[in-house]
């Protein structure tokens, strides 16, 4: 999740809101590709998840990566809760699960590197420490009272009020794990295009990584319990968006949609401020109880619209984030998927007729399908596993346009959508096979 934005001054106007997310545009030369990533750390002779003090902890590992390599810490209250380094960072999910937010790189051989050098700085800290990492989409064998808490004073205020607007919102926050790729826009034209593919096609990126079939020690009936999670967590900031496709849908609709999602908090002088179920639009008008006679400025704005978890998000940048975290190359593919899909002309259009013409109701259901059943699901009429192999063929195709030799980061999901079988259906065959039910060790398997 987020650290404090850096938005900008006061707000004097409301068109200031629409104009935030459309100072995002850029040209095409300038597009960049941002990934984020999120790993279970966990004490490698226990295999209990990773507490924050201690000699083996979060905050013994955070000192381990600023010491050694040269990251600078970003602390709150006191606290060490993450770290920066040539414009990407790291930081804590609520139960420790630890995060890199990369650098806006050009290619998608780049962000491979960067994940790449991270994982070997993180196991260099963390090895002698006897801690291990796990990439997987849902923590397979912990409770929620095992979860230690980041001490963070945004997840204080969530923790509470996630039990109040769904059933599975502590899941989220504390024990699943995702990836996700960002990428820019030209213009709005442009951008109402890429959210309306990247949204309906987020169902074929969550069958693909589906990663997350067990929780507490048991088989959840799903490949993707995290993609389930999601569906029960909080309508009024999640799901997909059934408004992107409306006509005439651009930046000032997003703005609205954003204005009625219930606000989590205001962040001043290092404090969160406890804001729950408030209204920004209130705020703009000085109304806000957490922060009476006060109107919000442009960080206020950038820090609400990171408080909404549709599947995929507009910001200054699109955020993908319909997957679960997974192996090494899968963090790899990721981003080479949208970029195929969303940054060569031809794929982008040939993407969107692959989808114009679905429903609402299509587009919901093969999301629950895809949570599901992986690449076995189907909704609509549209068969997940059919559909995957012609978006994975399209992403090849726009990553062939751009000359980059990018597409060879494709290999695993098209060997993954050619078997019909995704990281998901190998665990289960495992569990049920040589682990004999004993899912603890779906930990040391997803140590890639």
């Amino acid at each position: 999740m987020s650290i404090p934005q850096e938005g900008g001054g006061p707000i004097e106007d409301q068109a200031q809101l629409a104009e935030f997310l459309a100072a995002g545009e850029k040209p095409r030369d300038d597009w960049r590709i941002g990934t984020e990533h999120e790993r279970f750390g966990y004490l490698t002779a226990t295999g209990a998840p990773l507490p924050y003090e201690g000699p083996s902890s979060v905050r013994a590992l955070l000192e381990g990566l600023r010491d050694r390599f040269g990251w600078t810490e970003i602390r709150e209250a006191g606290a060490l809760i993450g770290l920066k380094r040539n414009g990407a960072n790291i930081s804590l999910e609520p139960g420790g699960q630890v995060e890199l937010s990369g650098a806006p790189l050009p290619d998608v051989h780049a962000a491979v590197a960067e994940t790449r050098d991270y994982l070997d700085e993180l196991a260099a800290v963390a090895a002698p420490m006897g801690v291990s990492f796990a990439s997987l989409g849902a923590a397979p064998v912990w409770r929620h009272e095992d979860m230690p808490m980041m001490p963070k004073g945004r997840y204080r205020l969530m923790t509470g009020y996630m039990g109040k607007v769904g059933q599975l919102g502590t899941q989220m926050m504390y024990r699943t794990c995702t990836v996700q790729v960002n990428l820019d826009f030209a213009s709005e034209a442009d951008m109402v295009k890429k959210l309306r593919v990247a949204l309906s096609l987020q169902p074929v990126a969550t069958a693909l990584f589906a990663n997350s079939p067990f929780l507490e020690g048991r088989e959840t009936g799903l490949k993707s319990w995290r993609s389930r999670i999601w569906r029960d967590l909080d309508a009024a900031r999640t799901g997909m968006l059934p408004f992107v496709f409306e006509p005439g849908f651009g930046y000032q609709a997003y703005v609205d949609y954003v204005l009625d999602v219930p606000m989590y908090f205001v962040h001043r002088d290092g404090r969160y401020i406890d804001a729950l179920g408030q209204s920004f639009r209130d705020f703009l008008e000085g109304k806000l109880p957490a922060l009476p006679g006060e109107r919000p400025t442009l960080s206020d704005w950038a820090d609400h619209l990171t408080t909404v978890f549709p599947e995929a998000r507009l910001k200054q940048y699109l955020e993908m984030r319909g997957a679960d975290a997974g192996s090494t190359a899968h963090l790899g593919a990721l981003p080479a998927l949208w970029v195929g899909l969303l940054y060569d002309q031809g794929a982008l259009d040939a993407a969107w007729d692959l989808v114009k013409g679905w429903d609402h109701e299509t587009r919901q259901g093969l999301r629950v399908a895809a949570s599901e059943h992986a690449l076995q699901g189907e909704a609509g009429g549209v068969k997940l596993g059919a559909l995957a192999r012609e978006v994975v063929a399209l992403a090849r195709a726009g990553l062939e346009a751009r000359g980059l030799g990018e597409e060879r980061h494709l290999a695993v999901l098209e060997a993954d959508a050619a078997a019909g079988e995704v990281q998901a259906d190998r665990l289960l065959a495992q569990a049920r096979g040589p682990w004999a039910g004993d899912l603890s060790r779906a930990l040391a398997a997803a140590a890639d």
